[in-house]
């Protein structure tokens, strides 16, 4: 029966639009509003595995959860990763996506998009009287960049930073004021054969409007294997404008120095320091990695100050590639005596006398 469980998937699927109404599809992915394309592949991936009917064990409750679960994921992922869709339900949300999606019959597709362009139209994707062009002079404001520092921990396992902001957000304020102001050329005839061009601005009216500082928090995701100076972009959180589009809110990682690991990429290195005694007749030891775990290092010949030892595997995850790592270099230090008694200087002569006979 096998076609039936497809069956039951795919009606899942059919009603996920009417399942997750009111739920913010960046939200179902665990996602900032900024995902990137990679970082909503993997969300996708990692969360489509978890909830997969066939994964699911337990009750008939439990499956039935996960199954809804399921296709609420693979709708919020249907949408976003189509980028017309996403840049429609950025902008309008689910009213302006399901009026995307009845096309333009009955003048359904064009009544939303006339709320906020005046005249109908889907911006930038052609038809309804040519609004890709008006879209791109649309005004911007200014992005706002913030360095977002990050322990090499975070880059190794990811995290979640919770970023407070003041923003200025925009509040009505009684009166009129002049807005979407636009320069129109005029043509005027002076006479026969002569006429003069010139330039004047009309404007319209809108209710006014003043800016107030408002605090909020925002969920910044670091993602493992993510660089020095990467980007991690809010789209329209930056400056607001009137009249215009806000700009973005940008976040550059930047990583703070760690106490034992140094990056090179995606490699690590380490510096180990064992004992001189350790370092003439071999050692196994072990040490904490970024997450925790331990890593095992040994040799049972002689270990040369400055000797390193390649981990294969135990470096940072590939950020393309989450299932990849790089290696890891172990830098072996030799920790000498400070001082030697007579007794044991004697001693280490005899003994390094006959190893060196021996040679």
């Amino acid at each position: 029966m096998r076609w039936m469980h497809v069956l039951h998937i795919s009606i899942l699927l059919l009603c996920a639009w009417k399942s997750i109404a009111g739920k913010d599809y960046y939200d179902v992915l665990q996602l900032p509003k900024g995902a990137s394309d990679s970082q909503l592949k993997r969300s996708y991936r990692k969360l489509a595995l978890q909830y997969h009917p066939d994964k699911v064990q337990g009750s008939e409750e439990e499956k039935q959860a996960a199954q809804k679960r399921f296709a609420e994921i693979s709708h919020a992922y249907e949408v976003l990763s189509d980028s017309e869709k996403r840049r429609i339900y950025d902008r309008y949300g689910e009213e302006g996506l399901k009026q995307h999606d009845q096309g333009g019959g009955g003048g359904g597709a064009a009544d939303i998009f006339s709320q906020f362009f005046g005249g109908g139209g889907f911006p930038g994707f052609g038809g309804f009287g040519g609004m890709g062009e008006e879209e791109e002079t649309t005004p911007k404001g200014h992005d706002v960049h913030v360095e977002l520092e990050v322990t090499l921990n975070d880059l190794y396992l990811g995290h979640q930073y919770k970023v407070t902001r003041d923003k200025p957000v925009a509040k009505p304020t009684p009166g009129k004021r002049k807005c979407n102001c636009k320069n129109k050329v005029v043509t005027r005839q002076l006479g026969p054969g002569m006429f003069q061009q010139f330039t004047q601005q009309e404007c319209g009216e809108c209710p006014n409007v003043k800016f107030e500082r408002e605090t909020e928090s925002l969920s910044v995701a670091v993602e493992p294997g993510m660089v020095d100076g990467q980007e991690i972009v809010f789209f329209e959180e930056g400056e607001p404008l009137l009249d215009g589009e806000p700009g973005d809110l940008k976040f550059h990682v930047k990583t703070r120095p760690h106490q034992s690991f140094e990056r090179d990429r995606s490699d690590l290195k380490y510096n180990l320091t064992i004992s001189l005694l350790d370092a003439l007749v071999g050692f196994s030891t072990e040490f904490e990695h970024l997450d925790g775990h331990k890593v095992k290092l040994e040799a049972s010949a002689v270990t040369i100050p400055g000797q390193v030892f390649k981990v294969v595997k135990e470096g940072m995850p590939l950020f393309d590639h989450p299932d990849r790592s790089g290696d890891l270099y172990v830098a072996i230090t030799v920790a000498f005596p400070k001082k030697l008694t007579e007794g044991q200087k004697d001693q280490m002569r005899k003994q390094f006398k006959g190893i060196h006979d021996e040679l």
